[in-house]
């Protein structure tokens, strides 16, 4: 993550109901935040985005700023998701394509429409 954006992702975990917490790289698109489920490259989905399936309340701690908002998972069929997809490369210096190559699952992105306070 050195050089790229870096936030805490909480979510509530699918099954166990327990608070998990991830590390990941983002991007902002106006407002929102975007996540790559990219899980280095890997054929499996990362556990936060099972999380988020479930429980798409989530809570981000960005720096100093600690943020709520509802997670929306974006598909590689949704119309937005090229421009996405744009967005988040150029965060993690284009390393999401490396990604994309070494997996044969499409990797999905998630945008969290987050709010200062609850």
């Amino acid at each position: 993550m050195i050089g790229a954006p870096a936030l805490l992702l909480y979510t509530c975990g699918r099954r166990s109901g327990f608070r998990r917490c991830s590390a990941l790289v983002y991007g902002r698109d106006g407002g929102r935040i975007v996540l790559a489920a990219s899980n280095n490259g890997l054929d499996r989905a990362p556990s936060w985005l099972h999380n988020i399936r479930n429980h798409p309340e989530v809570e981000l701690r960005v720096g100093r700023h600690q943020l709520w908002g509802r997670a929306t998972v974006v598909e590689p069929s949704h119309p937005e998701y090229a421009h996405l997809w744009e967005v988040m490369n150029r965060s993690n210096h284009r390393r999401y394509d490396a990604y994309q190559a070494k997996t044969s699952r499409p990797i999905p992105l998630v945008v969290v429409t987050a709010s200062q306070s609850r």
